[in-house]
């Protein structure tokens, strides 16, 4: 078997926010997480709200560094789909979808070239000029889609975010998130449905409370969820 593109050995991570003047109130999200991400796998992550599944792909993303533990990156690209990575109120959507897939790790020159096909599939129409102030969220939320399903990643990370925007939008990208994840894209998808991780994935890891309770079969994975 190929090399892992990410690993993570024994990682945590702690949320630290001021509750007073001179207290921090600390939070451990994550606790002694060990993982394998392989090449072309489709992983998913299953777990209650508060768990740690939004922590660990935010971790993952490089979006929060863990604070115990070590991460081993194989890959180069990561693609978070989170519905306003970076979104600046006071841009207009083209050049937020700009900025953003530079954040996702694209350069000018790609994101430049990406943007045309961003905004298209957003469906933003003349609204791509307009500031993002003046969006209602779903049509931030269709941006912030359109961001991240148009980056080529090595890694696509996916959190709860099957379909956004209207009936009609919706179908659009439940559809376009099902080629990428049935292609040989490597995706790490959060969900709360068992029998869409086992629809979708080919290996499951459950999490609660910040660490992991079971990993492997998906059938197996969910079934023991469910029993929870």
């Amino acid at each position: 078997m190929s090399s892992p593109l990410i690993s993570l050995m024994d990682v945590g991570f702690t949320y630290r926010t001021l509750s007073g003047l001179l207290s921090i109130e600390k939070f451990q999200a994550l606790k002694s997480i060990n993982l394998d991400i392989h090449p072309g796998e489709t992983l998913g992550i299953i777990g209650s709200n508060g768990s740690g599944k939004s922590t660990l792909l935010k971790v993952l993303a490089r979006v929060y560094q863990p604070d115990e533990g070590k991460i081993v990156y194989n890959a180069k690209k990561i693609s978070l789909l989170s519905l306003a990575l970076g979104f600046d109120a006071r841009l207009s959507g083209y050049d937020n979808a700009v900025l953003s897939s530079m954040l996702l790790g694209a350069t000018l020159r790609e994101a430049k070239e990406k943007v045309e096909g961003i905004i298209e599939f957003s469906e933003l129409g003349d609204f791509s000029s307009h500031p993002v102030r003046t969006y209602s969220s779903g049509m931030k939320a269709r941006l912030g889609f359109s961001v991240a399903l148009n980056m080529k990643a090595d890694v696509l990370l996916i959190d709860e975010a099957l379909a956004v925007g209207d009936a009609r939008f919706k179908a659009k990208s439940e559809k376009a998130i099902v080629e990428r994840v049935t292609s040989s894209q490597t995706v790490v998808l959060v969900s709360h449905s068992g029998a869409q991780i086992n629809r979708l994935c080919d290996r499951a890891v459950w999490i609660e409370k910040g660490e992991i309770v079971e990993q492997g079969n998906t059938d197996f994975v969910t079934g023991q969820y469910a029993k929870a």
